[in-house]
């Protein structure tokens, strides 16, 4: 201020009248810098409309009026006025850094190993160097299909004959025949009236979840507290109004159902399998309270898909394995869970050992969805090999017993070998082995021991994937992985235990417990033995190259 000729030139009561009688713009232009300043705009940019960032010159802004002023535009460095800022930008890399930082700090920050699965030799693998092999206990290509000859052959002949992309999103491109029968077998398998084909699970959920939370008016989604983050992200993009209720806690669903009238659009999102636990959600209850208070079902079958039922259709089929498997493709009689179900997504990237996501339910919600969901519409669809990988995947799978029997037992011996030597084995009923092991730090140090010691890959889960105080090494046997390979696994384990000196079941138990682990009895298997007694003679030969017709909605349905 004391530089300023005109603020030295007034006293304050002169410039507060100036303020007031809004004569004081007109004083300031005829200061060469006000005047600049008032005819330009900051060179950064702002919310404010895009202009042009210029500087006027001192001769210009002063010829708004006669200047009364000592200081003239000729005393300005090259006749132009400096308007830059001291203002500093964001700082992107910091920020980045600092995040990144923060997931060091707390043995987050996440690590990939050069793993190359190895088609001809699986479950070996080896790292970077091709002579440098580990035996894979991690993959969730759950019975090895990512090798079947079924499977490569169609996709070998398709690749030829079709390339290797589908040229685009199917409203550009153009529908084809791989796409049509690849959600005919679907449907099939899920014995619901249609399905659609995406490109993961992830989008399948996301966008199936986003559309009804965009459409339906008042929708409330009723999401388990350990859902899928796919199917969180979903639910954050519908916008609709959500209540988490507590894992597989029928009482605490239906306590927030009832808060609701029954004529409220209401939606229950749940999982069959939850993937890092290894829980199975009561299906047949979620599906009575749904019934009771006017909900849909959204069922997430992604880990039990290829996994569980007579022809791998999921847990919603297994649960009534017996009239399934009597009645082979066909539907069963007497209603099934299946059929309580309004949706069911799964994945081809797991099980059936190719890569894509899928919907199944009634054909006109199928048909709503392929008409209105972005996810679909504007992601290139799947190349025509990998759907008639897939095609072939699931009629090979629906055809045999024998890869989920060898699996489910491999899973047993893992397990039970794991509890007798203390290991703490996370109960549930499925196929996964998680073991806890309690911080990020120890379950970093436990992976890199079983890889780099015992040439042994086994990844490390920590946070966002479970809890803080919850990571985990997670194990999941394949019907590969023979009694010979899986003695070596657990003796390696229990060495690393040793090692890192590593809570076991007893220790768990003495603190109260955690996750299951030394607190509830051991969760007896879904599958019975007289189901893994079954052979494929016991299959209704209908399951064997059956005829499945094409769908009209895959295409869009003629009016």
């Amino acid at each position: 201020m004391n530089v300023c000729p005109f603020v030295k030139s007034k006293s304050t009561q002169a410039l507060r009248q100036l303020s007031k009688n809004s004569a004081l713009t007109t004083q300031a232009r005829q200061c060469p810098f006000m005047a600049a300043a008032l005819n330009s705009k900051r060179e950064y940019s702002s919310a404010s409309k895009p202009v042009n960032a210029t500087a006027a010159s001192a001769a210009s802004a002063a010829s708004a009026g006669n200047s009364t002023y000592s200081l003239k535009a000729e005393h300005l460095k090259a006749n132009q006025v400096d308007l830059s800022s001291n203002e500093h930008g964001f700082d992107y890399q910091g920020f980045v850094n600092n995040e990144l930082n923060k997931k060091r700090s707390d043995k987050s920050y996440r690590y990939f190993n050069n793993i190359n699965r190895l088609a001809k030799d699986f479950p070996r693998a080896h790292l970077a160097e091709e002579n440098d092999k580990v035996t894979v206990w991690c993959s969730n290509d759950y019975l090895g299909m990512g090798r079947n000859e079924d499977t490569l052959n169609a996709m070998r002949k398709t690749l030829d004959k079709y390339g290797s992309g589908a040229g685009g999103t199917r409203n550009i491109a153009g529908h084809n025949r791989h796409a049509i029968k690849l959600e005919s077998e679907l449907a099939a398998l899920h014995k619901h009236e249609a399905a659609l084909v995406f490109s993961s699970c992830f989008v399948a959920n996301d966008a199936v979840l986003s559309l009804l939370g965009q459409k339906l008016k008042d929708l409330v989604i009723f999401s388990d507290e350990l859902n899928h983050a796919s199917m969180i992200q979903g639910i954050r993009n519908s916008r609709a109004k959500k209540e988490i209720f507590k894992h597989n806690d029928l009482n605490d669903l239906e306590i927030k159902l009832s808060q609701y009238p029954k004529n409220q659009p209401k939606l229950i999102a749940f999982e069959s399998v939850y993937s890092m636990c290894g829980s199975i959600s009561p299906i047949n209850e979620i599906c009575d309270l749904a019934e009771k208070y006017g909900a849909l079902t959204f069922l997430d079958e992604v880990h039990a898909v290829g996994m569980y039922g007579p022809h791998g259709a999921g847990v919603a089929e297994h649960l009534n394995f017996d009239a399934h498997l009597k009645a082979g493709i066909a539907k069963p009689i007497d209603p099934t869970v299946v059929d309580r179900i309004d949706m069911i997504t799964g994945t081809l990237g797991k099980a059936f050992g190719t890569v894509g996501g899928y919907v199944t339910g009634k054909s006109n919600l199928i048909d709503w969805f392929r008409s209105f969901a972005p996810g679909f519409i504007f992601t290139t669809t799947l190349p025509p090999s990998i759907m008639a990988g897939s095609s072939a995947s699931i009629r090979y799978q629906r055809s045999t017993l024998q890869d989920r029997i060898l699996q489910q037992k491999n899973t047993r011996y893992v397990k039970n070998n794991f509890v007798n030597l203390g290991i703490p084995v996370i109960p549930n009923p499925s196929h996964i082995v998680p073991l806890l092991v309690g911080n990020a730090a120890d379950a970093k140090k436990a992976s890199d021991l079983l890889l780099y010691k015992h040439n042994i890959y086994v990844q490390a889960i920590n946070f966002p994937t479970v809890a803080l105080g919850e990571e985990r090494l997670r194990i999941t046997p394949t019907p590969g992985h023979d009694s010979k390979i899986a003695d070596q696994l657990i003796s390696a384990v229990n060495d690393v235990w040793n090692e890192l000196g590593l809570a076991r079941m007893g220790d768990w138990a003495n603190q109260g417990g955690k996750c299951g682990v030394g607190s509830i009895e051991e969760v007896p298997h879904i599958w019975t033995d007289q189901q893994l007694s079954l052979k494929d003679s016991d299959l209704n030969p209908n399951v064997v190259d059956p005829i499945i017709d094409s769908l009209e909605v895959s295409s869009g349905i003629q009016v």
